[in-house]
């Protein structure tokens, strides 16, 4: 094959590839973080890795790589390029790909079971787009005891975080079997952990003078029927949740709880549930139309910052 031939393939090769990231682009205009690639450092927010284990050179399924550590504003969540800048060095790679010329290992980060490119972001966007399954990388492990699933965007890979503290959450407490309430579901992570301090909280205020402590499932049992229920009555009956769209009534709970006592904290012990309802409304609540408003301007803002 001629340089000619080969030059003119490579150049037909990004073009492809960037009409994919413009399609995918217009395809999410409404949601734009759902063709956003994986920020390596959003997920060691959710993850929380403790330490690093180097592992070397290894062969890596190209599928597993999700994310970059640097670069996940340059390419969108299939590694398709976004920019026109990135075309020389796309280019360079996939022509040493259509002349068989041997390229150095990539650099990835794995965590939870998935790949984040360190360096090395155009040899995997041109792997992905030639459907190429493996490639050679160096690899330092970020040590989690969570393990994910190949996933596309954040938002996917948060519930999978979510599910899995949640497994964890009843399954080391026996809250579901205890109380029979399987329905403590949260939009956001780390919130388990909350609710398990405000039952432990509940269990220390409960024994406080008693000679005979209860345990942790009668407290569990307690703190249900007496704390979150009666916060989950108040939310429906002021219809709060129509005003926080993509959330769940134990996310509420939670907000209220924290907001109810900084009121207390500032106006007394006397202030009710009741009480609060309007204020947190006010404070906090947003409007179907208020919603779908501050939606168009952040996605005008959005391409007012990229023009």
């Amino acid at each position: 094959m001629s340089e000619i031939m080969m030059t003119a393939e490579t150049d037909e090769d990004f073009s492809k590839a960037r009409h994919k990231a413009l399609f995918n682009e217009v395809q999410h205009f409404l949601n734009p973080d759902e063709a956003t690639l994986i920020s390596l450092s959003d997920i060691k927010k959710l993850l929380k890795p403790d330490n690093e284990v180097y592992k070397g050179m290894m062969t890596v399924p190209v599928k597993l790589i999700v994310g970059s550590e640097a670069r996940y504003r340059d390419f969108d969540n299939r590694f398709f390029p976004k920019a026109m800048h990135l075309k020389a060095r796309w280019e360079h790679i996939d022509m040493a790909h259509i002349q068989d010329i041997p390229l150095p290992p990539i650099s990835l980060y794995e965590l939870g079971g998935l790949y984040f490119v360190r360096d090395g972001n155009h040899r995997v966007s041109v792997a992905k787009a030639k459907g190429i399954e493996f490639i050679d990388a160096e690899v330092v492990s970020l040590q989690s005891e969570i393990k994910l699933k190949p996933t596309d965007n954040l938002k996917k890979m948060t519930k999978q975080v979510i599910n899995y503290e949640k497994r964890v959450f009843y399954g080391e407490t026996g809250f579901g079997d205890v109380t029979d309430f399987w329905s403590l579901d949260f939009s956001v992570p780390g919130q388990y952990d909350v609710i398990y301090n405000h039952i432990l909280t509940h269990k220390y205020y409960i024994n406080m003078n008693k000679s005979d402590e209860i345990g942790l499932d009668l407290a569990m049992q307690s703190w249900l029927y007496y704390v979150y229920l009666p916060v989950i009555k108040v939310i429906d009956k002021y219809k709060i949740m129509k005003y926080f769209r993509h959330r769940t009534k134990s996310d509420l709970y939670v907000w209220m709880i924290k907001y109810w006592d900084e009121l207390k904290q500032k106006f007394g012990e006397g202030m009710t549930l009741d009480d609060i309802a309007t204020p947190f409304l006010r404070t906090f609540g947003e409007s179907p139309l208020k919603h779908l408003k501050n939606k168009i301007k952040g996605l005008i803002f959005k391409r007012k910052l990229e023009k």
